[in-house]
């Protein structure tokens, strides 16, 4: 599987590979999701047969076209797949996206491991959104609860442009959004 926008099937750095989803890939990711709801905008789990419809209707489904809406990778580290992410909200007209990543619940339980993971992760997708789609800014959108990833991000290089107050509902509470970016100069 490869998404025709893009030169490589596969992009590596050192021991960590990042690729198009595989479908050997996506109960894994699945469950990682259901586990980690709490810091994604998910609200409900989802099921194995959900999980199928969609990679099949919006995901792999957008492999053939110059502008997709979105790219979801596959993160290995000396092929074991560790985690996921890409690109989302993509707006090929502004030439920028939104930064989805998370990874399995092992490394996020460990900071200094997923600190490495997530920067490492960041590099391979700045480097493939800037010099391979010519992108020109690259955002998140990270709970404000979250201040490890908010730190990651500010290591990386991601300004902090805003707060948006409220703006979601998690187990009853309300919570601010951070927005972060980064622009190809």
């Amino acid at each position: 599987m490869k998404y025709k926008c893009l030169k490589e099937k596969t992009f590596k750095n050192g021991k960590y590979t990042i690729k198009a989803v595989l479908p050997e890939h996506i109960e894994k990711i699945r469950q990682w999701r259901n586990e980690q709801m709490d810091v994604l905008r998910q609200s409900k789990p989802i099921s194995k047969e959900e999980q199928i419809v969609y990679y099949e209707k919006h995901i792999w489904s957008e492999l053939k076209y110059d502008e997709p809406k979105q790219i979801l990778l596959s993160f290995l580290s000396n092929n074991e797949l560790i985690g996921y992410g890409g690109l989302v909200h993509i707006s090929w007209e502004h030439l920028r996206a939104e930064i989805s990543f998370i990874c399995n619940p092992r490394i996020f339980g460990q900071d200094k491991l997923y600190r490495i993971c997530f920067i490492k992760f960041l590099e391979m997708l700045k480097d493939l959104s800037f010099n391979t789609l010519g992108l020109k800014r690259l955002f998140t959108e990270t709970f404000s609860f979250r201040k490890e990833q908010i730190s990651v991000l500010v290591d990386f290089g991601m300004e902090i442009e805003g707060v948006l107050k409220s703006s979601y509902k998690i187990n009853g509470k309300y919570c601010d959004s951070v927005i972060q970016s980064v622009i190809n100069k």
